[in-house]
């Protein structure tokens, strides 16, 4: 089981000490540059460096007067800086702060949920060749279709994990821009060249152009690639819950010493975690509507967005995190029942031949409807009168007229069944380690 610290580790990202962290960072940068420039004294900016902080109690309380959150901000570092605090801010405006200081955030966090997602594709990798020739039936719609073997699934998971981590990974190289351009971006009161010197300073690039913020096509993108995990994670939950199932029982997410599954039937061991993982993967795609919302802003700006993002941007990358430590901890200890498996592949009396027997018919020139026919009137006796579909095949005579006894067992071969699954994992074998 993996060390689990998503709350605290988000909520320290997320906190108002490590949001006017940030803002105060980008306020510095931009102070450094004016010094290069020598509009800021080297004694002010000595004493700038060592006394700039900042006190959050004292922020609110200003604010609650003030009614803005970045006056209340720059006031408090006033009361830590004295007089020199005039060459801060200077020439700038209030988003040139906060949605720079944003990007800091998004890429922290980023940061966090693409260490998380690493883990899992690892766990997948170890786990899709530990059950590699583990035959089990494949389903669509639900029912039963052909064999596959049970790694080919966790396979499927591992390269959507990797699809997903350069999700995260796109999202998080599109979001580390900032914007020092002034109230509707057009650089009146500090040029593009400070912009440039000040963003390089926090290991960021400069827009190429902007607003009085950064355009929310950008924030809307990083909300898809958490949802996008969200989805893939819920995937794996889903397909564990229905392996689950009594019916089924294939797997089982783990159950630890003393825990219960239900206060009033001690028998009941529920897929609780993956229960919950599809709640929170519903809570990301709401989020991401919202952040879809945001993008559509009034001219150079309005804030019906600010208030939104407030809340889906820790929140979302708290789900994010705390899921992907939830799937990660169920795959990496799923109670796997390989005779349960057995039983499942073999209740339908190996009826899943039937295309095998097809296209034997086919090869033998038989015209297709007819091939089609004859197969699937034995398929329907044998899942119908739980009958053996090899025995049926080997006593119809329009069959056994055209295809011999040998031909026939060949096609009822397992092994040429599943001829493929070597080939799949082959274009793996580099990604285990």
């Amino acid at each position: 089981m993996i060390e689990r610290y998503t709350v605290e580790e988000i909520s320290k990202i997320w906190s108002e000490e490590n949001k006017f962290r940030k803002w105060l960072d980008v306020e510095l940068a931009i102070t450094e540059v004016l010094h290069e420039w020598g509009e800021v004294p080297d004694k002010s900016l000595e004493n700038i460096k060592k006394n700039a902080a900042f006190d959050v109690k004292r922020i609110n309380e200003i604010e609650k007067k003030v009614k803005h959150d970045v006056i209340a901000f720059l006031t408090s570092v006033e009361e830590y800086v004295g007089k020199d605090s005039a060459y801060i801010h200077k020439g700038i405006t209030s988003y040139d702060i906060v949605d720079t200081a944003l990007s800091l955030l998004l890429r922290e966090s980023l940061d966090v949920v693409i260490d998380r997602a690493e883990k899992l594709k690892q766990i997948s990798i170890k786990k899709a060749f530990a059950y590699k020739d583990l035959v089990a039936i494949g389903r669509t719609h639900g029912i039963h279709a052909e064999p596959i073997t049970f790694g080919v699934k966790f396979l499927i998971w591992y390269e959507e994990i990797k699809r997903n981590i350069a999700r995260l990974q796109k999202a998080k190289e599109m979001i580390s821009v900032g914007k020092i351009s002034g109230s509707v971006g057009t650089y009146i009161h500090f040029p593009p060249e400070g912009e440039e010197k000040a963003l390089e300073k926090l290991d960021l690039t400069p827009c190429r152009v902007s607003s009085q913020i950064i355009q929310r096509d950008r924030h809307m993108e990083v909300m898809y690639a958490l949802a996008c995990t969200g989805s893939l994670v819920e995937k794996i939950a889903v397909e564990i819950r229905h392996l689950q199932r009594t019916e089924v029982l294939e797997v089982e997410e783990p159950f630890t010493k003393g825990q219960k599954g239900s206060s009033s039937m001690p028998h009941k061991r529920n897929p609780v975690k993956c229960e919950r993982i599809s709640g929170m993967a519903r809570l990301l795609r709401g989020s991401l509507s919202v952040a879809f919302e945001n993008n559509i802003l009034w001219h150079e700006r309005d804030i019906s967005h600010s208030s939104a993002e407030r809340v889906i941007f820790p929140d979302s990358f708290h789900a994010v995190v705390f899921i992907l430590d939830d799937i990660t901890d169920v795959v990496e200890d799923l109670n796997v029942y390989p005779e349960n498996i057995k039983k499942n592949l073999d209740i339908t009396n190996e009826v899943y031949y039937s295309q095998k027997i097809l296209t034997l018919l086919l090869d033998k020139g038989m015209p297709r409807q007819k091939v089609y026919e004859a197969v699937q009137a034995s398929a329907l006796e044998s899942w119908t009168g739980k009958k053996n579909f090899r025995e049926l095949i080997l006593k119809n005579g329009k069959i056994t007229a055209l295809c011999s006894k040998e031909e026939l067992e060949k096609a009822f071969s397992e092994r040429e069944l599943l001829s493929g699954i070597d080939k799949i994992f082959a274009r793996f074998k580099d990604d285990i380690t």
